[in-house]
C-alpha cells in the first residue's frame, strides 16, 4: 500500500502536474497516453479499429478550478465528438465532471455536460462518466440521473472498492456501466482496504451486471478475472453483445488481439491530452506490472524500478524550479 500511496500523492501534485503539461509527454507516459492533440488521438483510434478494437476516448484533465479552462475543454471535447463522427470511428467519449466544472458550480458542470451529451446523442455516440473520488461521486451521480430523463447515451462507472457499490450497481443497472476497482486513496470509512475485499466486491459486481444489467464494460487486465467471465457467460448464456472487456491504452496488447480474434466485443481506454500527468500516476499506482511495464520502456534493465520512477518525478520539480 506503501507504494500505490506514494503513486498517488505524485497524481495529486499540482506542481508536478503543471510541470508535466509544459514539458509535453516524459517517463514513459507516450506508451499509454495516445498523443497530444485530436489529431494524434483520431490516428491512434483509426488502428485500433482497424484491428477489431473499439475505443473510448478521454480527453485528460480534472480538478478544475477555472471556468474558462472549463469551457475550453469543453469545446475540446465537442471537436472530438465531430471528428469521431466525420472520421467514422468505432469510438464514443468517457469524460470526467470536475474537468468540466463540478468543482465551480455545479450548474455551470451541468450546462457543459448537457451540451456534450446532446450534440453526441445527435450522432449516436455513447457518453460515459468517469467516476473520481467519493466527495465527487453523489452529486455526478446526481447529473447523470438528471440527463438521463432527456437521453438514452449516457452511463457511468461501479467502483468496486466503494462500500456503496453493489447499491450504486443495483439503482444504475439499466445503464450502460463500466465495472472497475477503483484507483483513488479513500477512507477505510467509505471504502474497503483490502485487496481480497475488492477483488471479491468486484467479481460480485461484474456477475449482477451481467445478468441483470443493460451493458457491462469490465475494465480488467487480469487473465484470471477475464477466464471467469468468459465461464460465467457461458454457463448463463449470456450473449457476447451484452458486454466487452475494457482495457487500457498501451497495456496488454497481445490480451487485446486475442479477446477480438475469439469473437469478444474488445473496447479500448484512449486518453490524450497536456493534462496526463495524474492519470500517468494513477495507473502506476494501481499495480506494480504497470510500473515494470513502463520502466521497461524509458529505463535499461537494470535499473531499479521505484528509483527509476521516483527520479522522474524528481526530474519534473527540477525542471519546475528551472522555470
Amino acid at each position: 500500500m506503501a507504494l500505490r500511496d506514494f503513486f498517488i500523492s505524485l497524481s495529486e501534485n499540482q506542481t508536478l502536474n503543471n510541470a508535466a503539461q509544459q514539458y509535453g509527454l516524459k517517463l514513459g507516459a507516450q506508451s499509454v497516453v495516445a498523443g497530444t492533440t485530436t489529431e494524434e488521438v483520431i490516428e491512434s483510434i483509426r488502428k485500433l479499429n482497424e484491428q477489431g478494437i473499439s475505443c473510448t476516448v478521454d480527453n485528460l484533465g480534472e480538478y478544475v478550478t477555472d471556468e474558462s479552462e472549463a469551457t475550453q475543454a469543453k469545446k475540446e471535447i465537442l471537436s472530438l465528438i465531430e471528428a469521431i463522427q466525420v472520421e467514422e470511428l468505432d469510438a464514443h467519449i468517457s469524460l470526467k465532471p470536475s474537468q468540466l466544472g463540478l468543482d465551480i458550480d455545479i450548474d455551470f458542470c451541468y450546462d457543459n455536460l448537457y451540451e456534450i451529451v446532446e450534440r453526441a446523442h445527435e450522432y449516436g455516440i455513447f457518453v460515459n462518466f468517469d467516476m473520481e473520488d467519493y466527495k465527487r461521486l453523489q452529486p455526478s451521480f446526481d447529473m447523470l440521473e438528471e440527463l438521463a430523463k432527456s437521453f438514452d447515451n449516457v452511463g457511468t462507472v461501479i467502483q468496486a472498492y466503494f462500500h456503496r457499490a453493489k447499491d450504486d450497481i443495483e439503482n444504475f443497472k439499466d445503464f450502460r456501466l463500466r465495472v472497475v476497482k477503483g484507483a483513488y486513496k479513500e477512507s477505510e470509512e467509505v471504502a474497503y482496504q483490502d485487496k481480497l475485499d475488492i477483488d471479491i466486491n468486484y467479481i460480485e459486481l461484474i456477475e449482477y451486471h451481467l445478468a441483470h444489467g443493460h451493458f457491462t464494460s469490465i475494465a480488467t487486465h487480469d487473465h484470471n478475472i477475464i477466464k471467469h467471465v468468459k465461464y460465467y457467460v457461458e454457463q448463463y448464456d449470456i450473449p457476447k453483445e451484452k458486454f466487452e472487456f475494457q482495457m487500457l491504452y498501451g497495456f496488454r496488447k497481445d490480451l487485446q488481439l486475442e479477446l477480438a480474434r475469439e469473437g469478444y466485443q474488445v473496447c479500448v481506454y484512449v486518453p490524450y491530452g497536456k493534462d496526463w500527468y495524474g492519470y500517468f500516476m494513477r495507473r502506476l499506482a494501481e499495480r506494480p506490472q504497470n510500473i515494470s511495464l513502463v520502466t521497461k520502456q524509458v529505463f535499461n534493465k537494470k535499473t531499479n524500478t521505484l528509483l527509476a520512477v521516483a527520479a522522474g518525478a524528481y526530474l519534473l520539480g527540477r525542471l519546475t524550479k528551472k522555470k
